[in-house]
């Protein structure tokens, strides 16, 4: 079961993703109207794919505070404990792969409070699933110290519901690979 605000906007998302103009079961950046999330806005992200990795574009003030620094132009596997990266850097690929919502359970803090960490693909201008909506939903308070570490500890990445957009797989034509 996850955090109240992360299902939120996963139905939120799911609602958007089933509109006839949702390509690939992907929706649009411009689809997405800030004024939806309420007081989940300072909480929430948008990032720019590049790769494994993604460039945030916009953060909530919760989150650059949380953090202690703005944002804009931060990569966003810079927020997380170097053991974590490659975990979140597969779930990016696979929000993307799969058109769907992963959620990545996190630890912050010294005394290790959950957050769950939610990652959603769009579409930008250019019509590509290159860019993503996140939201970040502590499971209690979360106060750190001036002097304790800012970066996330990544524990599990979940995919919710089912995968838009099919698997890839290996064709032959005439014995020859060739997808």
């Amino acid at each position: 079961m996850f955090h109240p605000d992360t299902q939120f906007l996963i139905d939120h998302w799911t609602s958007l993703a089933g509109r006839p103009e949702s390509r690939g079961g992907i929706p649009n950046r411009a689809d997405v109207e800030p004024d939806a999330l309420g007081l989940r806005l300072p909480r929430a992200f948008v990032a720019r794919r590049t790769g494994e990795d993604a460039i945030i574009r916009l953060a909530g003030s919760w989150i650059e505070g949380f953090h202690g620094e703005a944002l804009k132009g931060h990569s966003l596997l810079s927020l997380w404990r170097a053991a974590s990266r490659p975990l979140v850097s597969t779930a990016l690929t696979q929000t993307v792969r799969e058109g769907r919502p992963v959620v990545v359970v996190a630890l912050a803090g010294a005394i290790a409070t959950q957050i769950e960490v939610t990652l959603l693909p769009l579409r930008g201008p250019s019509g590509e699933p290159d860019r993503l909506l996140g939201l970040y939903a502590p499971a209690a308070t979360l106060t750190l110290a001036t002097d304790e570490p800012r970066l996330l500890t990544a524990r599990v990445s979940i995919g919710v519901g089912e995968a838009a957009r099919a698997p890839l797989s290996l064709a032959a034509l005439h014995g020859r690979r060739i997808a």
